[in-house]
């Protein structure tokens, strides 16, 4: 990763890398792709300044779209059950950090009980947690569960079943160490309850006026934009972006 750098509004310390969710953060509110936003994050590449994924989405497709856009950071997927990087000699290394059969034996558990959960379409690549379609509410699904094992949170787009200590925080405290980075070097980005975690331990967080209300709280800035013409906002308000 390269080292240039930016400082850190109000602060003496220094930004090194942008870490940011994907759907709502990236896209626009029908979660396609903001040209916009995509030209901000080529920019940020070839000034030196590494680009991070932490998405929900299984990890062929935050892959694809790493590699579309040219990033060099390292991707969390699959809401932290998923990391990816590359080593100094440029391979791809993957880790998993959660066991997903504890996520299955949650899902059965919720069928058996007569919530109306569906799997997401993607969930055919999951390789550490259950995704499901927003059909219920995160309250319905912890009183069922009513256990400690399993982590249940939502992105908006979806539910996500994952062993507990799991999640995107964890996972990019991890992925950013190869490098010898932690989210205190980065300006993170994310509008869900799932990206919480990362808000509050980022040197500068930053959320959306389409956010959830647990993100906005968590962001150092909350954005007046939404969505991706947020994303822009954001960056330029974190100093990273001119």
């Amino acid at each position: 990763m390269a080292r240039t750098s930016r400082s850190r509004p109000g602060t003496g310390g220094t930004l090194r890398v942008v870490v940011t969710d994907v759907d709502g953060t990236l896209t626009d509110a029908d979660r396609r792709l903001d040209p916009g936003a995509v030209k901000v994050v080529r920019d940020l590449e070839r000034r030196g300044i590494p680009v991070a994924l932490a998405t929900g989405n299984v990890l062929p497709i935050a892959l694809g779209l790493y590699r579309s856009l040219g990033l060099s950071g390292p991707i969390v997927a699959e809401n932290g059950g998923m990391v990816y990087h590359q080593d100094d000699r440029g391979r791809d290394v993957v880790e998993r950090l959660t066991d997903r059969r504890v996520a299955l034996r949650a899902f059965e558990e919720l069928r058996a009980a007569g919530l109306p959960v569906r799997r997401l379409f993607t969930d055919r690549w999951r390789e550490s947690e259950v995704a499901l379609e927003p059909t219920v509410s995160v309250s319905a699904v912890r009183r069922v569960l009513g256990r400690s094992d399993v982590a249940v949170e939502s992105t908006g787009y979806a539910l996500h079943l994952m062993e507990q200590g799991g999640g995107k925080l964890p996972a990019l405290v991890r992925a950013l160490s190869y490098f010898g980075r932690s989210p205190a070097d980065c300006v993170v980005l994310g509008d869900g309850d799932n990206d919480v975690a990362m808000l509050q331990a980022a040197g500068f967080g930053v959320s959306f006026a389409s956010g959830s209300p647990r993100a906005r709280k968590a962001a150092r800035y909350v954005t007046k934009a939404e969505f991706a013409a947020g994303f822009v906002e954001g960056l330029k308000a974190s100093g990273i972006l001119d």
